[in-house]
């Protein structure tokens, strides 16, 4: 499983290098900080961050609550605002924003994982339609976010081989590992769309990009056999070109 990758902007280096120094240490992925807001929009297109640590005050005519309405104009994704300004002007405009998460510095390690992960789970909250997906999961550009415990695990979603309904659980098979979550096989569905996922079932759902072998029964999967439920199999076949 790949961390999180967290985009830093910021134009003072040595405050930059301290922020990825703690991202490591917590378990991040931090990017080659980009000091300007032309520099952030090329790191945003080239790295795909999956959220920004953003300071207000860049170097340039425009700074970093003019680069947020961009990324908001053009990217989803989550960022959290860095600022040593906290002045009543700035929050305002700041303010319209509506930032998951506001970080005034000096702050320390813990509060940054703190101000992460609220920034992740507040982001969920705004932009998932479904409560309880929200509460579990959801999805920014081709990655998967499943709460586990206290933290959210990223997974990419073509490292998905299938996804198994438990009646009010759902078990997502990667190829690395197996996570559990409280959710519905077509909130998965519906959230990862036909291209990631097909149902072959109704308790299993596969990435065809992964099927190993397949007959009228079932089909290998990351070594996995999965049953194909009558009703699917017509579909299935035709998908993958077979009849």
């Amino acid at each position: 499983m790949k961390p999180v990758k967290v985009g830093i902007v910021e134009d003072e280096m040595l405050i930059a290098d301290g922020i990825a120094r703690a991202l490591t240490e917590l378990g991040y992925e931090a990017t080659e900080p980009a000091t300007s807001y032309t520099e952030a929009l090329e790191m945003i297109e080239s790295e795909k961050p999956d959220i920004l640590l953003l300071d207000i005050m860049l170097s340039g005519y425009n700074d970093g609550i003019d680069l947020a309405w961009k990324v908001k104009e053009l990217y989803n994704l989550p960022f959290i605002f860095l600022t040593a300004n906290s002045d009543s002007i700035t929050v305002e405009r700041a303010k319209k924003l509506c930032p998951p998460a506001y970080l005034v510095k000096p702050f320390n390690k813990d509060e940054l994982y703190t101000s992460i992960e609220i920034c992740l789970h507040n982001f969920a909250t705004l932009h998932q339609e479904k409560k309880e997906s929200t509460e579990n999961n959801y999805f920014i550009n081709d990655s998967l976010f499943v709460k586990q415990g206290q933290n959210f695990i990223k997974v990419k979603t073509d490292e998905i081989l299938f996804i198994e309904s438990d009646r009010k659980y759902v078990f997502i098979h990667t190829l690395t590992k197996k996570l559990l979550v409280r959710n519905t096989m077509q909130n998965y569905i519906d959230m990862l769309g036909a291209k990631n996922l097909m149902r072959i079932h109704r308790s299993y759902a596969v990435n065809l990009c992964h099927v190993q072998s397949i007959n009228v029964e079932m089909l290998i999967i990351g070594g996995h056999e999965v049953p194909i439920g009558k009703a699917y199999r017509e579909e299935l076949l035709n998908s993958l070109r077979i009849g």
